[in-house]
């Protein structure tokens, strides 16, 4: 039995004991030392009985990217089997890009195991990353000259895909301390060559060895998030296919760091985008605002439509891929909306391109980048053959825990379900 007074067992520990209600937790494993070591901490404590109302299960993502990988997948699985753990193997099919790999891994390790929690009927996942890692995330991202909140590092627990949240209880327990308990416990672990390749940007960081110390900016990120949340729910509002703040909102937005991080998540929403304004975007945006000119700028595919009343946002008029969805089919159009096609055919979801007679001014220009359904013969297709859903770009597939305050708050405005709170509050 582990020395309660180890950090890993420590941590393994505070996750189990942060949920009040019974829960079944899906481990990420890759077989390297951290994920092995959070597996048999967590096996280690819930066989002594403390812990009934939690259920272990655990996953591995065979990126298929060497060979030997699925071998070691299987090793895994051996392991699990040794601690009583269910294990299932998700394999990353097709072919792989030529650049951006880590990224395309990274994405596709998290829809494999959303899906995995998914079938396993898991109320959330649970990685290994550590305080190595958070230290080198801070480092790249400090090395790219990302001010604000990229510099608070990652979060404590991610809700991916909008469904199904990510736990990290390591972040505060580094890797030696892992590999020190593993070996107390006789338990060996399988190391990827990968981490050891200069071609990515972690290991090159890692080699260094100065990565820029953890910066203390997780509470601050969570104030600017509640602060973001209470100005957006105080000032913004959906009129139809645009976004509004009233005049006093704007002057606001120049003078407060919360309600800027606001506007730029409106933004983002506005225009389908993952990411906020770039800085040099960013720039140009503030200095329109700040000059009080009674017009209109372009940027992150977003119109700003300054008015004497107020300021609108919504979509620009251009690059607005059309969606072929097939009968009973879904997808995400334009970054901006979930489509489900109810309808007995094959339809295409675009841009309207023309709007009523009685609009004019935002509401006109705004109504023209609202989704129109018909069928690939031209025919309209009736209202209720289709279910449309606004979709928060920004967080539709990654969500940190310290900005879910600003995330509930744009579901309020724009009209959609909230998001699922972690399962551990």
């Amino acid at each position: 039995m582990a020395r309660a007074d180890n950090p890993v067992v420590e941590a393994a520990g505070h996750l189990l004991a942060s949920f009040k209600r019974p829960a079944k937790l899906l481990i990420a494993v890759s077989g390297g030392s951290d994920s092995t070591g959070l597996l048999v901490a967590l096996a280690t404590l819930c066989a002594t009985g403390r812990y009934p109302h939690i259920t272990l299960c655990a996953c591995t993502v065979d990126h298929d990217l060497r060979a030997g990988s699925s071998a070691e997948a299987s090793a895994v699985g051996a392991l699990c089997g040794r601690y009583g753990i269910a294990h299932a193997i998700r394999r990353w099919e097709g072919t792989k890009p030529a650049t951006g790999l880590q990224a395309a891994a990274r994405a596709m390790r998290y829809d494999l195991l959303v899906d995995a929690a998914r079938e396993s009927g898991a109320d959330a996942i649970v990685s290994a990353h550590t305080l190595d890692d958070q230290n080198e995330t801070v480092a790249m991202r400090a090395a790219r000259a990302q001010a604000g909140v990229g510099l608070s590092g990652m979060a404590d627990g991610v809700l991916l895909n909008g469904a199904v949240w990510l736990l990290r209880p390591f972040l505060g327990v580094g890797r030696a301390a892992i590999r020190d308990f593993l070996a107390e416990r006789g338990e060996g672990w399988i190391d990827d060559p990968s981490n050891l390749n200069p071609r990515f940007e972690r290991v090159r960081v890692r080699a260094q060895g100065d990565a820029a110390p953890l910066l203390s900016a997780g509470e601050e990120r969570v104030l600017l998030a509640k602060r973001a949340a209470v100005f957006l729910t105080e000032n913004a509002r959906a009129e139809g296919a645009y976004i509004f703040l009233a005049a006093p909102a704007v002057e606001t937005v120049l003078s407060d760091p919360a309600a800027w991080r606001g506007l730029m998540l409106l933004a983002a929403a506005a225009g389908g985008r993952v990411h906020t304004l770039e800085a040099r975007s960013a720039g140009r945006l503030r200095s329109f605002l700040a000059s009080g000119t009674l017009s209109r700028l372009t940027a992150g595919r977003v119109v700003f439509d300054r008015r004497r009343d107020g300021l609108s946002l919504y979509r620009e008029d251009r690059g607005i891929a059309p969606l072929v969805l097939a009968a009973g089919g879904g997808g995400t159009w334009d970054g901006r909306y979930q489509v489900v096609n109810r309808a007995g055919r094959t339809v295409v979801v675009a841009a309207c391109g023309a709007a009523g007679e009685a609009l004019h001014g935002p509401a006109l220009r705004a109504a023209r980048t609202a989704p129109c359904l018909k069928f690939a013969d031209g025919g309209a297709v009736a209202a209720g053959d289709a279910v449309f859903t606004p979709v928060i770009a920004p967080y539709a597939h990654f969500l940190p825990r310290f900005d879910l305050p600003a995330a509930q708050a744009l579901a309020d405005v724009l009209g959609c379900a909230r998001f699922p709170s972690p399962p551990n509050e």
